[in-house]
């Protein structure tokens, strides 16, 4: 055998990541806030970029009314004679800027107006100030007496005093140590007499936490029935009295859908927010400035970013309409859903959508990454239509297809009989869903309902 070194010519076909491929990959896995982020900073750096505006802007008013003809007289018609305003309409629901609240105050701030209307001495109020600042975002005190009473130079007694008045202040709970002393102020608060009930937060939470029944009414010799009643009782009790004044921990997050499904006249239309993905054009101003010539340079930086302006926007647009169609595959295969609810979802896998629509299960995936429809029957991630199934006797059936049974299995079921996972197993093998009971416990767990034991009411 000859070993030798030749050149060849040979043609391959072989792709290649551009820089324009990558940045069209990454604006289909954007979510709409990080891809309005990247639009802000290529607005910033290419003067060719803006977004569009659908708001006409007028110079002065009589642009504004050019095209629009006045019927004076309806006009004055709306006025009285007396006070010049218009007429109102009783049978339209007011609402006053008075009704709504732009300011939530935080725990701390709470705490401290309180605070400060109390008769306390300057050292008293020191220590009330520590104790504030040590209590965290649920209304618990996070440090000990000790160390808050060596830190302001005072005593433990008067830490204790001070820390007592603080727990009688609104929310009812706030400065306790731990739970047991959280409930505890409260029934004290709320001047609850029933013994049992402060003997069962001091000795049996944690038997409550089980639902241990028996095992109370026995030691405390009271019937189940009232044992039921305080459990029921010490569980409305509010075991994070702090969450009610979390100021902006807490605030809450919106998701801005980029889609929506709608029914119209008995048929789904989809339509795309634009605000998760504006519509970009290029500027007028620069673009007549490089059609009229002049410096060569500034013509060959404008003709860069013009380049580079019109693949943003290409690519943007494709962003569009690969969302839609998958959308679109999705609306098509999981029609029932929509329908019907979540009993109809069907197994579905990114290959059947990616197949239908014609591109990569890649593709699929990074255009259903971060991304949310609005539909008639609520808010949901594009991923949540995707779902494994399990074969039954009338096809293929999906997860959460099951779930949905097992929780209406549930909430049907008698209080005092609950459902084992065995017996739900056996009432799913009845409608032909064929699933193991480790497989039923599995579903339970996810859907955060507890076992038969903790279910089960007397």
């Amino acid at each position: 055998m000859k070993l030798s070194y030749d050149l060849t010519l040979e043609q391959v076909q072989k792709l290649i990541m551009t820089p324009e491929l990558r940045q069209a990959i990454q604006l289909l896995q954007y979510n709409s806030l990080e891809l309005n982020e990247y639009l802000e900073r290529e607005i910033e750096q290419n003067p060719m970029l803006e977004t569009v505006h659908n708001d006409q802007e007028f110079e002065n008013i009589e642009e504004y009314t050019k095209d629009k003809e006045i019927d004076w007289k309806e006009y004055i018609e709306k006025y009285d004679d007396i006070s010049y305003k218009p007429q109102r309409d009783r049978n339209i629901k007011e609402y006053s800027y008075e009704s709504y609240i732009s300011y939530l105050p935080s725990l701390k701030e709470h705490l401290m107006f309180q605070l400060n209307l109390m008769r306390l001495e300057a050292n008293e109020l020191k220590i009330g100030e520590n104790i504030i600042d040590n209590i965290d975002r649920n209304g618990y005190l996070i440090t000990s007496v000790s160390e808050i009473a060596q830190f302001t130079k005072a005593s433990v007694h008067d830490v204790e005093n001070v820390l007592a008045v603080i727990h009688s202040f609104e929310p009812l709970g706030v400065g306790a140590r731990d739970l047991r002393e959280c409930l505890l102020i409260q029934i004290d608060e709320l001047r609850i007499r029933n013994p049992h009930i402060k003997k069962v937060i001091e000795d049996y939470l944690e038997d409550v936490a089980h639902n241990r029944m028996q095992k109370i009414a026995k030691e405390l010799n009271i019937d189940l029935i009232e044992v039921q009643e305080i459990c029921d009782y010490i569980r409305k009790l509010e075991p994070k009295p702090g969450r009610c004044y979390s100021g902006n921990y807490d605030e809450v997050k919106y998701i801005t859908p980029d889609a929506a499904i709608q029914l119209i006249d008995g048929e789904f239309i989809i339509i795309l927010n634009d605000i998760t993905g504006p519509r970009l054009n290029i500027n007028s101003f620069y673009r007549e400035l490089m059609r009229h010539g002049g410096d060569q340079s500034t013509t060959d930086f404008l003709t860069e970013k013009l380049n580079s302006a019109m693949w943003i926007i290409r690519s943007i647009e494709q962003r569009r309409m690969t969302i839609y169609k998958v959308i679109e595959s999705i609306l098509k295969f999981q029609l029932d859903f929509f329908k019907q609810g979540d009993k109809a979802l069907r197994p579905l896998t990114l290959k059947d959508v990616a197949d239908d629509i014609g591109v990569h299960e890649s593709t699929v995936s990074r255009a259903t990454n971060g991304k949310y429809v609005q539909t008639p029957r609520g808010l949901f991630e594009l991923k949540y239509f995707f779902s494994s199934g399990i074969s039954g006797n009338d096809g293929d059936i999906s997860a959460i297809s099951i779930k949905s049974t097992i929780k209406d299995l549930i909430d049907r079921e008698d209080s005092k009989k609950p459902y084992s996972d065995q017996q739900i197993a056996d009432l799913l093998k009845k409608k032909g869903i064929i699933i193991s009971r480790r497989t039923v416990a599995k579903y339970r767990d996810e859907l955060n309902i507890p076992s038969s034991s903790m279910r089960r009411r007397y």
